[in-house]
């Protein structure tokens, strides 16, 4: 049985990134990450908010207490990492901003949240913040 991720993906690559529902008008992209401990590669489906040419994607993990694994993946990510976006298979620089780390998490967050208003909804599961990573296609 597929998994809720891979069913995205496949809508994703048979539709050159163009999603319906959920995701309607909204940019996703599909980031490629090995894993820090296994080298094994995975592929989540994310919100990317468009910003200054870059795209911000959101480790919320829908509010789950606990960051997702791709934000420690890309944090110990030596180089660019790969993504899909369209139909294209892309490097992209990236850099993960961590709230109470980063100065300008608050400004970054202001900019997703207002881009998928869902954001309210997981903020009311956890009391985590959620960190950000911006991706920039070479």
């Amino acid at each position: 049985m597929a998994s809720f991720n891979d069913t995205v993906i496949e809508k994703f690559r048979a539709n050159d990134g163009v999603l319906d529902g959920y995701w309607e008008g909204k940019t996703t992209l599909l980031l490629h990450t090995p894993g820090r401990k296994t080298g094994k590669e995975s592929v989540n489906p994310l919100v990317a908010a468009p910003h200054d040419g870059s795209y911000l994607v959101c480790g919320s993990a829908g509010g789950a207490p606990a960051d997702p694994q791709w934000v420690a993946n890309l944090e110990a990510l030596d180089g660019p990492a790969t993504i899909e976006l369209g139909a294209e298979t892309l490097k992209a620089e990236h850099r993960v901003v961590r709230p109470g780390r980063d100065t300008e998490w608050d400004d970054l967050y202001t900019t997703w949240r207002a881009y998928w208003p869902d954001a309210a909804d997981y903020e009311k599961k956890t009391d985590r913040k959620f960190p950000l990573a911006v991706i920039t296609v070479r």
